[in-house]
C-alpha cells in the first residue's frame, strides 16, 4: 500500500475464529507497528473494528509475549522454562519423536489445532501436510459448527446460503442461538438497516443477551429444546395453511414424511417441551410464511446440545416450506465457506494419510491423554498449535490430569505463556499477524482476504509456516511444500481458475486486499429462487435414505476414511438434551441448573483473556443467575460464588438478573483459569459428550450447582 509521513501501510485481515474476518490496515513505522485501523474500502467491515481488535498493533507489544523458545525446567503446570535457541528446540523435538516412533510408531503423534488463527498459511489446518506426511495420528477438529454443517450438507448440500448483506432486504429477520451484537458485529448493521427499511427482528435465544435485548422479539425456549420448537413450528405452518406448495413440489424432497413427523408436536405440546407458549408457536409461524422475505441467521450454539445438529436439520426446512428462498434476502444462512474455491486438498495433503490411520477428536483429549479410550498405541506426544485446549476444551481438569503425564512430550507453539503452555516440554513462538503473509477465509461473508507482513518478527517468533520447514528439514522431509514461501502458499490454495474468482487473479488480490468471490451481487444473488440446491436430488432433502454420521473433510485434515458412521434418522426430529431435570431427574437431585456458557464479549475465545484492559472491560468471570435462583441459595448480586458438578468447579461473581430465566445459569467462556479468583474456569464443568451429527460438542447441555463461595 502507500507510503506517507514516514509510515508505511499494509493490507490486514483479521486472523480470528468470528465470522466477520475484518479488512484492515496495518501502519508501520521505523520498523514497529504503530497502528492498526479497519479497512473502509471493504463492503462488509466497513472501516470498523470490534472491541478486541481496535488496540491489535499493542497487542503484538504485550509485555508477557514469548519471543523465544523454550525449554521446561521445573515440574509440568509450574510456568518454570529456560530459553533455548530455535536450533536446540527442533533438535529435541526430533530426537524425543524419533525415539517415540522408533517404539511406538508415529501414530503415537498426536497434533492438536483449531481457530486461533483462520489462516490458510498459518492458522488452523496449517500443519496438516506436515502431520500428514509424519504419520500422526489424524486430528478431528469440532469444537463448533462440525455439527451444523453435517446438518446443512445433508439437508441443503454445500451452498453459501443468503449473502449476509443480503439482509438489507429481508422484512423478517430470525437470529437464532447467535449473539450478533458480540460475535458478529459487522452483520448487524445490516440487520438495522433492513428494520429501517421496515423489517421485524426476531431473536431465538436461551438466555436474554445483548442482541436478543436489541430484537423486537426475543423467544426463548429452554436450553436444548431447539429441535422440538423448529417442529412446533413446521407444525404450525402446516396446520395453518401457511405452506408454499408450489415450492415444496418443485424443490423439496420428502415433505409427506415430514409432514407426519411434525404432527405430533403440536403447539401445545412444544410448549411442554420447550417454554415456549403455544400461541407464540403459531404467531411465530404465520409472521415468518407471510412476511417475506423472511430469513435464518443459525448460530454455531444450536448445536451445543444433544440433539442440537437434529434441530439444525428442522431449521433448515422452515425457509423451503414457505417460500422463503425465493428471494433476494430470503432463505437461511449458515456459512458462506462452502463457495470459497479453497484447494482444501492441496493444503491439507490427505494423500499422506496412510490407510487405517486412526482419528481422534479434540474435544476428547482428555480421554485420550488418561486412558479413557482404547488408544494403540498411546498418545506419547502431543503438538499444540493455534489453540488452547486447557481453556477451550470440555472437561478441562482431565486434560489437565493427562497433561502432567511425565512420560508425556508437549510441545506447544504459542504468543503467551498460556494455560496449556505451562504444560509443554517445549514452548515455540509463534509470530502475530501484522508478521507474516496469510490468506484469510471467512465462514461470515464472501470475501476473501490478504494479510500482508507489515513488521518483522518480535524477539525471535517465527510464523508457524517457517516451523512447519524447520520441523519437515529436522524430519528429512524435503517435498516442494516445504520449500514453498508463504506468498507462495497463498496463492497455491486458491483455484484462480474457478468461476467463482471471475478471472482475478493473486497479483489482483495482493494490490487491493480483499476479493468478492463471484457469487452474485446482494442486491441480486437468490441462488434457489429456483431450486438447484446442490443435493443428490437437487432439492431441500426433508427425508435422507441410508445417511451416515459424518464429519466434513475441513474438519479432519481432508481424511475421508475412518468416519464415525452411525446411521441418520432420515429425517429431521427432536432428540432430548441430556442433561435437564425432566431428563435426568436423578442427577438434577445433585446439580439442579443448566448452564449455558456463550462467548464473551469483551474476548475471542481465550484470545486476549491476559489483557488486563481486555479483563477491565470484560469483567472478571461473572455467573448469570435469575432472582428466583440466587434467593434460594442466599446469593446477592456481587457475592463470591462456586459453579460446580462431578467433572469440575470454577468460581464467579453473581450477577443477579433476569436475563437468565430461572433454572439456567449463564457463565461466558475464554477467562484463562490461572486468572481466575480459583484454578477452574466454565469448561471445568462441561461434557465431552458429543451431539448427534458430526461430533459436535455439548457445552450447552450440563447441569451444575451454585453456591456461595467463602
Amino acid at each position: 500500500m502507500n507510503e506517507q509521513s514516514g509510515s508505511q501501510f499494509f493490507h490486514g485481515a483479521c486472523p480470528h475464529d468470528c465470522p466477520d474476518t475484518c479488512a484492515m490496515v496495518y501502519e508501520a513505522k521505523d520498523g514497529a507497528l504503530v497502528g492498526v485501523v479497519g479497512n473502509k474500502e471493504h463492503p462488509f467491515t466497513r472501516g470498523g473494528l470490534c472491541v478486541k481488535l481496535k488496540d491489535f498493533h499493542a497487542h503484538h507489544y504485550n509485555p508477557d509475549r514469548l519471543l523465544y523458545p523454550l525449554r521446561r525446567s521445573g515440574p509440568k503446570g509450574s510456568g518454570q522454562f529456560e530459553r533455548i535457541s530455535w536450533d536446540e528446540a527442533v533438535a529435541t523435538i526430533g530426537a524425543r519423536w524419533r525415539d517415540i516412533i522408533g517404539e511406538f510408531g508415529s501414530q503415537a503423534i498426536m497434533p492438536y489445532s483449531y481457530l486461533g488463527n483462520m489462516g490458510l498459511v498459518q492458522g488452523i489446518n496449517s500443519g496438516d501436510p506436515f502431520f500428514n506426511r509424519l504419520g500422526s495420528t489424524v486430528n478431528e477438529k469440532t469444537f463448533c459448527a462440525s455439527g451444523s454443517s453435517t446438518a446443512w450438507l445433508l439437508t441443503v448440500g454445500p451452498t453459501g446460503g443468503v449473502d449476509p448483506e443480503s439482509f438489507v432486504h429481508a422484512k423478517y429477520i430470525v437470529i437464532w442461538a447467535a449473539n450478533s451484537i458480540s460475535t458478529n458485529l459487522h452483520h448487524w448493521p445490516f440487520v438495522l438497516e433492513a428494520r429501517k427499511r421496515g423489517a421485524k427482528i426476531v431473536v431465538i435465544d436461551s438466555c436474554r443477551s445483548r442482541t436478543a435485548k436489541a430484537a423486537d422479539w426475543h423467544i426463548a425456549p429452554k436450553p436444548g429444546s431447539d429441535g422440538a420448537l423448529a417442529l412446533g413450528f413446521i407444525n404450525a405452518i402446516i396446520e395453518q395453511g401457511l405452506v408454499d406448495e408450489d415450492y415444496v413440489d418443485r424443490h423439496t424432497y420428502g415433505f409427506a414424511e415430514l409432514k407426519e413427523r411434525a404432527a405430533d408436536f403440536t403447539p401445545d405440546y412444544v410448549e411442554e417441551l420447550t417454554g415456549v407458549k403455544a400461541e407464540d408457536i403459531k404467531r411465530f409461524a404465520m409472521e415468518f410464511a407471510t412476511i417475506q422475505p423472511s430469513v435464518i441467521r443459525v448460530g454455531v450454539a444450536l448445536e451445543r446440545s444433544a440433539g442440537g445438529a437434529q434441530a439444525i436439520r428442522a431449521v433448515c426446512a422452515l425457509p423451503a416450506l414457505v417460500g422463503s428462498w425465493r428471494h433476494v434476502g430470503g432463505g437461511l444462512l449458515q456459512m458462506p465457506l462452502w463457495e470459497f474455491p479453497i484447494d482444501w486438498v492441496k493444503a491439507s495433503r490427505p494423500d499422506w494419510i496412510r490407510p487405517g490411520t486412526r482419528v481422534v477428536n479434540n474435544l476428547k483429549l482428555g480421554a485420550a491423554l488418561t486412558g479413557g479410550m482404547p488408544l494403540d498405541p498411546p498418545i506419547k506426544s502431543l503438538f499444540v498449535y493455534c489453540t488452547n485446549p486447557v481453556s477451550q476444551a470440555p472437561e478441562t481438569n482431565r486434560i489437565v490430569e493427562g497433561l502432567k503425564r511425565e512420560d508425556l512430550f508437549t510441545v506447544v507453539s504459542e504468543h503467551f505463556l498460556t494455560d496449556t503452555a505451562k504444560y509443554a516440554d517445549i514452548v515455540l513462538p509463534a509470530t502475530m499477524a501484522g508478521e507474516h503473509d496469510d490468506m484469510m477465509w471467512s465462514w461470515g461473508h464472501f470475501y476473501l482476504t490478504y494479510n500482508q507482513k507489515a513488521i518483522e518478527p518480535r524477539g525471535e517468533c517465527k510464523p508457524s509456516s517457517q516451523m512447519w520447514r524447520l520441523l519437515a528439514r529436522e524430519m528429512g522431509f524435503d517435498d516442494p511444500v516445504f520449500s514453498q514461501t508463504d506468498e507462495e502458499l497463498c496463492a497455491a490454495y486458491i483455484n484462480w481458475d474457478a468461476p467463482q474468482l471471475g478471472g482475478a487473479d493473486f497479483a489482483h488480490l495482493k494490490e487491493q486486499g480483499f476479493l468478492r468471490i463471484n457469487v452474485g451481487g446482494p442486491d441480486e444473488r437468490a441462488p434457489h429462487a429456483h431450486g438447484n440446491f446442490p443435493t443428490p436430488s437437487g432439492k431441500v432433502e426433508f427425508l435422507l435414505h441410508d445417511a451416515k454420521n459424518f464429519v466434513a473433510p475441513p474438519f479432519r485434515m481432508m481424511y475421508e476414511a475412518e468416519q464415525s458412521g452411525e446411521p441418520v434418522d432420515p429425517l429431521p426430529g427432536y432428540a432430548a438434551p441430556r442433561e435437564t431435570p425432566q431428563t435426568n431427574p436423578a442427577r438434577a437431585e445433585l446439580f439442579p441448573l443448566n448452564i449455558i456458557s456463550p462467548k464473551s464479549h469483551g474476548f475471542l475465545n481465550s484470545c486476549y483473556a491476559n489483557e488486563p484492559h481486555k479483563i477491565k472491560g470484560q469483567g472478571e468471570q461473572f455467573v448469570i443467575i435469575n432472582p428466583g435462583d440466587a434467593q434460594n441459595r442466599d446469593i446477592r448480586d456481587g457475592d463470591p460464588v462456586r459453579v460446580f458438578n462431578d467433572r469440575g468447579d470454577f468460581q464467579g461473581v453473581a450477577r443477579v438478573s433476569e436475563d437468565s430465566p430461572q433454572g439456567v445459569i449463564v457463565a461466558t467462556l475464554g477467562y484463562w483459569r490461572s486468572l481466575n479468583r480459583s484454578d477452574g474456569s466454565v469448561n471445568c464443568i462441561s461434557s465431552d459428550a458429543w451431539s448427534g451429527l458430526g461430533r459436535a460438542p455439548t457445552f450447552s447441555d450440563n447441569l451444575v450447582e451454585v453456591r456461595r463461595a467463602n
